[in-house]
């Protein structure tokens, strides 16, 4: 059964900021679109200000799909550069790749050793590709790799190992805090409060950016609008989103068309209010909503993109940028990892005494400490 447990208290703030941990990660496997920016990357920046802030870039993650080693190392610089051309100050924010931070693999094993494996059968990427393979008269783990099994606790060990107090996410992403604290509780009601229990922060506004086809934007679905995209590939994939046949004259529903969900996050709001009025009134055609869309892409993200560029005509920069990150994110995750090392009983330790870190244990008995059995 699920043990439960007081949550952690945070861990000490760095003296000079005394600010909340707030970290979130994404995968590098291909081009950054507009729905990691609107979902993700702006919530995440947005945090800055109240927040010290780690963005990792998750190319351990990728393994799970990607076998190509030139091409994850490619698309680790491109996702860089796009934090960075986005708005991320290396002097003010921690930008680092996962797989420089050994600490975190290292929590992944114990954190694994301290969860049950049915918590990680009900997590919902591994239930639909499961789910996938009974449809197609396959086995249930037909080509399911054990990362791709694992995501969920190597996603924990990211959160808790610098001690997260808040994990700005998409909202599909939600499960998997929840599954990082359902962990981090089993875990310190064995070991204690070692582990902080992070919160969840999703804005509710952008909780799923709809795809040119009208489902959720994903690399997957091959529905995207790459945000560093030149400007005449933008007008030709804005031009693939999805409309009904309505004509221009005729009143039409914004909250049902895909184009407007699009637009309204970009636009300014007096002119998302104005755009809505015209829906509702008629008089006004797809095709124009098409033209502005494309102009607030390239309005906002022209000049981003030239930097982008910038930046990957540079990779030991990146390379030098991304290290100093991991050095910082090191620096806040291992003294964590060394007192779990100590509290599980890995390396000598430091107590010496029988009963260890807590002074004999807290003497798990047969079922607890174990999340999602």
């Amino acid at each position: 059964m699920q043990a439960s447990s007081a949550p952690a208290p945070a861990p000490a703030r760095t003296p000079e900021t005394q600010r909340p941990v707030a970290v979130t990660g994404i995968q590098s496997s291909g081009r950054p679109h507009l729905g990691n920016h609107l979902g993700m990357i702006r919530p995440a920046l947005a945090l800055a200000g109240r927040h010290e802030v780690f963005y990792f870039i998750a190319d351990a993650h990728a393994l799970t799909t990607q076998r190509d080693g030139e091409a994850m190392r490619r698309h680790t610089h491109e996702l860089a550069a796009t934090w960075l051309a986005l708005g991320v100050d290396p002097r003010r924010m921690t930008l680092y790749r996962q797989s420089d931070v050994p600490e975190v693999f290292e929590l992944t094993w114990v954190l694994a050793c301290h969860t049950g494996k049915g918590l990680l059968n009900r997590a919902h990427a591994y239930k639909a590709a499961s789910s996938a393979n009974h449809a197609a008269g396959r086995p249930a783990d037909h080509g399911i790799n054990a990362g791709a099994f694992a995501y969920p606790l190597l996603m924990a060990a990211d959160i808790l190992a610098l001690g997260a107090e808040v994990v700005p996410v998409g909202r599909d992403q939600k499960q998997h805090v929840e599954i990082a604290r359902e962990v981090a509780a089993a875990f310190n009601a064995v070991h204690g409060p070692l582990l902080v229990s992070p919160k969840v922060l999703i804005d509710q506004r952008v909780a799923i950016i709809p795809g040119l086809d009208g489902r959720k934007m994903s690399k997957s679905h091959g529905n995207t609008l790459p945000v560093f995209a030149e400007v005449d590939e933008l007008r030709t994939l804005v031009a693939r989103i999805v409309t009904d046949s309505r004509p221009p004259e005729a009143p039409k529903d914004p909250d049902t068309c895909r184009l407007f969900a699009l637009y309204r996050h970009l636009a300014q709001p007096a002119a998302v209010s104005a755009m809505r009025a015209r829906y509702l009134e008629g008089g006004v055609s797809y095709r124009e909503v098409k033209e502005e869309l494309v102009g607030l892409l390239e309005a906002g993200f022209g000049p981003a993109r030239i930097a982008y560029r910038a930046l990957l005509a540079d990779p030991a920069e990146l390379d030098r940028v991304l290290a100093a990150g991991a050095e910082r994110a090191r620096g806040r995750a291992a003294p964590l990892i060394e007192r779990i090392r100590d509290a599980v009983g890995l390396g000598a330790g430091k107590t010496g005494a029988a009963g260890g870190l807590h002074g004999g244990g807290r003497g798990a008995h047969p079922g607890m400490g174990t999340a999602g059995t």
